[in-house]
Order: C-alpha cells, then sequence, then structure tokens
C-alpha cells in the first residue's frame, strides 16, 4: 500500500483499455480521464460520418487535437494534426461529413444555445503552418494556446532523439498525447496514441531514447528540481 510519503508519479492511459461509451446520435467517446475537483476531464470522441452537435455554448474551455478525419464548425475545418481552442462562452455548432476521431480535453461543460451572436468562435491552430522554437534544454515547441487566467498552455513539443527533461515538480496537472516515438518517466512509458497524465505533485525525469513528438497541455507550472 502507498504512504503518504511516496512520491506521487505520473499515471499511464492506454487508450484501447478504456470501453466505448454510446453518446449523441452518431457520436461516442472512450472516458480517458476526469477530475471532479477541477471539473476536467479528457475524452476520445469518434464522430460517424454526418454526425455533430447542434449550436452550444461553452462554460469553460475546451481543446480538441484532432486525430484522423474532419470537423467542420462556423470557424473552419478541423484537419488531422490541427488543434481548436472553445474558449469560455464560446458559441458554435459541428460536423463531421466523413467521420472524425479526436482528444477532447475539457473544463466545464456546455449548454445549449440559440444565435451565436457576438460569442467567441473556435480558434483553430495549425501546426505545420508554425516554426518551431528551440526551448534552453534542447527540445521545440510550438505554443498554440496560453490562457493566463486559468494558468493553462497547449503546445507541440518535439524531442530530438536522446533528448529529455532532467528532475522537476509540478505545481499543477499535466497531460500528454503521444503523436510518434516514445516518452518514458519512473511511472511508465507512453506509446503513440496514449497519453500520461502527470498530477498536481508529481516528481519525474523524461526520457526520449529515440526521440517524441507530443501535444501537451499544462495546468501550472514545473519547478526544476
Amino acid at each position: 500500500m502507498a504512504s503518504s510519503n511516496d512520491p506521487i508519479r505520473s499515471q499511464p492511459i492506454l487508450v484501447n483499455e478504456i470501453p466505448w461509451v454510446e453518446g449523441a446520435p452518431g457520436m461516442r467517446t472512450r472516458p480517458l480521464w476526469e477530475d471532479p475537483a477541477t471539473d476536467r476531464k479528457a475524452h476520445i470522441v469518434e464522430f460517424e460520418p454526418g454526425a455533430g452537435m447542434p449550436l452550444h455554448r461553452h462554460v469553460g474551455h475546451e481543446l480538441i487535437y484532432l486525430i484522423e478525419g474532419s470537423l467542420v464548425d462556423e470557424s473552419g475545418t478541423l484537419r488531422p494534426g490541427n488543434v481548436a481552442y472553445r474558449p469560455d462562452g464560446c458559441v458554435h455548432s459541428n460536423s463531421s461529413p466523413n467521420g472524425a476521431i479526436a482528444l477532447a480535453i475539457i473544463a466545464g461543460g456546455n449548454e445549449d444555445a440559440t444565435e451565436i451572436g457576438d460569442a467567441p468562435g473556435s480558434d483553430i491552430h495549425v501546426p505545420e503552418d508554425l516554426s518551431w522554437e528551440t526551448t534552453p534544454r534542447g527540445t521545440y515547441t510550438k505554443r498554440l494556446v496560453a490562457n493566463e487566467a486559468a494558468k493553462m498552455t497547449a503546445a507541440i513539443n518535439r524531442f530530438p532523439t536522446g533528448a529529455g527533461i532532467p528532475k522537476h515538480q509540478h505545481h499543477g496537472d499535466e497531460l500528454i498525447f503521444v503523436i510518434e516515438g516514445a516518452s518514458e518517466d519512473e511511472g511508465g512509458r507512453i506509446t503513440p496514441g496514449n497519453l500520461s497524465y502527470r498530477p498536481n505533485g508529481t516528481v519525474h525525469t523524461v526520457s526520449t531514447a529515440l526521440g517524441a513528438t507530443i501535444f501537451g497541455v499544462v495546468w501550472g507550472h514545473t519547478e526544476a528540481l
């Protein structure tokens, strides 16, 4: 049994081990992670061709990383590898003409809406159109979303072969989704299509023997140890 003195470890989330749950017509989800204390959750969402959601308002924030297919809303079309950010108050509908699979990271929920008015729309980010920034530790990043009020950032991060992160502590939660390669720490090895949850207080190192590209969402900050 773990004691109160044991370090907090990251938690691997193996997507294919989580059963599908039927949702709205033409949609189903894999509920990956949920933190009731912060009202945050993560799902894999599958849209059948033609499925979608009617006009609704976000009460909180949502990030979408599109894995395959396409999603269309009033702000444009989301394609594989693209990221959409729906800020608090965003009003939109969405549809998937030919089907889609997406990772959705949500803080809060949504409610029915009848008109868009002056509400904000989706912010669509196309990482392939952005340049890589070099970080002090020799990795690369494409910064996508920064919400200072929510203390949340989202980015695509690339680790060259053998790159890693020395020992550090998380002051806030982090979720990573491995796009390619593999990311490893004291909690386990995360391979493409799977996630790692780093709870507030996690102390760990990160290594990528053969390199990795990840989509990461961070609440709070980290502290080098």
